[in-house]
């Protein structure tokens, strides 16, 4: 179906994904008008054997399984029957009424943000898809506000110095993040609480800020787990000492289903230089700064722009869509083992039981 929630811009069923799910068994429909805002034409669909549907309404009657992006909204739990499965973003600790209707109307529902983080369940970790994107789009938003290049240039006009680049939190948005400044020729410092990740900073070519405190902060599924007092004004220091220093500041500290910690404080973003950036890739949670605002780009009284943009991926609609049928192509392959256009719920296959939120009109 076509998303409906404001300003979502992809969708889950590209032509390239139909065409393997095809080969699959099975029969591929897409509500009108779905595609259109990751470019996408219903004749691109046309093109690929899916068959183009009017309305929302009409699609659900038609199928047996929906694939969605965002968890579906109250008017599109109303539309589904008995035996039905939704493949999606559920969110189901934040979502516990939405979970219980659609258990109740005895719809199996595999959510992609519960798809455990393991190697087997890699080509299906839609999480790290859009968080690979919401870093590589950081950076350019952040390239973007910035009134200097980010590689250094000796030329004619006179000798221009590298943007100093901080990124705190190196997990797959953080990596990206370092990845697209690195290349775009910054010079980069990032910052983890996990020191087991120092050594994939410095491969990337980025500097890793150690601090002198010994504490193991990993947590599970390749989290960083929550920090003691004491390592976080530790932490703090450091930040106090780089916000003088550097030119932008990405942070990508969240844990999903938690608030995001603050790490940015009110007086770092005073002691900027003006004209400096913050993206705070955690703004859909509060944000890991002090003053940042939720969807809105604002700046200090100082002059600092602090970006709280929560939908990166979908200002990367096509990219995101291409990413995230995929892994949802992948898991349907998991469902269907056959290869016969039918899906089953084996409950005894770990990843799957691990996505699997409700099933057989109960909260699993």
């Amino acid at each position: 179906p076509k998303e409906i929630m404001k300003g979502e811009n992809r969708v889950a069923l590209t032509p390239q994904s139909a065409t393997i799910l095809q080969k699959m068994g099975y029969e591929c429909l897409v509500e009108s008008g779905a595609g259109l805002p990751a470019r996408f034409s219903d004749n691109d669909y046309e093109k690929a054997g899916v068959k183009v549907v009017k309305t929302a309404a009409s699609l659900w009657k038609q199928a047996n399984i929906i694939i969605k992006v965002r968890a579906p909204q109250s008017v599109e739990v109303k539309r589904f029957t008995d035996n039905q499965i939704l493949i999606s973003f559920i969110w189901p600790a934040q979502n516990s009424d939405m979970l219980k209707s659609l258990a109740d109307r005895g719809v199996s529902v595999l959510a992609m943000d519960m798809v455990p983080r393991i190697s087997r369940a890699q080509k299906m970790d839609a999480l790290s898809s859009m968080a690979n994107i919401a870093g590589y789009r950081g950076v350019i938003e952040a390239s973007n506000n910035f009134g200097r290049f980010f590689t250094g240039q000796i030329t004619a006009a006179g000798k221009v110095p590298p943007a100093k680049v901080l990124v705190i939190g190196a997990g797959v948005a953080g990596l990206a993040a370092i990845g697209a400044a690195q290349s775009m020729g910054a010079i980069v410092r990032a910052f983890d609480v996990r020191p087991e990740v120092a050594e994939q900073i410095e491969s990337m070519g980025a500097e890793f800020l150690f601090l002198d405190f010994s504490e193991d902060a990993s947590g599970d599924g390749g989290y960083a787990a929550p920090s003691s007092p004491e390592f976080r004004e530790k932490q703090l220091e450091c930040f106090r000492g780089q916000a003088k220093d550097v030119d932008i500041v990405i942070t990508t500290a969240l844990i999903p289903g938690m608030d995001a910690p603050k790490l940015w404080l009110e007086d770092m973003v005073y002691s900027m230089k003006p004209g400096s950036i913050i993206v705070d890739l955690a703004a859909e949670r509060g944000g890991n700064c002090d003053l940042t605002q939720p969807e809105k780009k604002i700046e200090s009284d100082n002059g600092v722009v602090i970006i709280g943009y929560t939908d990166y991926p979908s200002r990367m609609a096509t990219q995101a869509s291409t990413l995230y049928s995929n892994n949802v192509r992948h898991m349907l392959e998991d469902l269907s083992p056959n290869r016969d256009g039918k899906a089953f719920i084996n409950m005894e296959d770990d990843v799957i039981r691990g996505a699997v939120v409700t099933h057989k009109n109960e909260i699993t």
